[in-house]
């Protein structure tokens, strides 16, 4: 089963690396992780996607809980969310291709953020799915680079 969960954590070193370890004594591989502050500077949001059994990782999850550093712990499992991410996608462009590569990006909704003569560099975000399917499209032309940020989520309606 396929998790997305929240940490509501301090902005502080070694928070991360704390965390991750939980993940990886347990035996779970961490998909993504994606990592910024909040409204409050002091505090960062980890959102962390993680697959596994349910019973272990509500485990980890308690786990977590009682780590000094973490706030707030919230397994979007089953629950209304926004999940986004951000992708920059670097593609050949080969001769008479650039015009059907900038096709894409539109229908995509994405962006060309730099042009050389052999590449360029594409701006992408929305949910997990849109961007691997534009990444797969992009494979025939020649994908030099792919720099993805992981998901990062929030609950729709108020903040619990």
């Amino acid at each position: 089963m396929r998790h997305v969960i929240s940490a509501l954590v301090e902005n502080k070193p070694g928070v991360l690396a704390h965390i991750a370890g939980l993940f990886s004594s347990r035996g779970f591989n961490i998909d993504s992780v994606a990592v910024g502050r909040t409204e409050n500077p002091s505090l960062s949001r980890m959102t962390i996607v993680v697959a596994g059994d349910d019973a272990i990782l509500e485990q980890v999850r308690k786990q977590l809980g009682k780590v000094i550093d973490v706030i707030k712990v919230t397994d979007y499992q089953g629950r209304d969310t926004i999940q986004r991410e951000l992708a920059l996608v670097k593609v050949a462009t080969p001769p008479g291709k650039r015009q059907e590569i900038i096709g894409l990006v539109e229908i995509f909704q994405g962006k060309v953020v730099d042009i050389t003569p052999g590449d360029m560099v594409v701006e992408l975000s929305g949910p997990e799915a849109k961007v691997a399917a534009f990444v797969d499209l992009l494979q025939p032309f020649g994908l030099r680079e792919v720099a993805r940020t992981g998901v990062v989520a929030l609950a729709r309606g108020e903040a619990k």
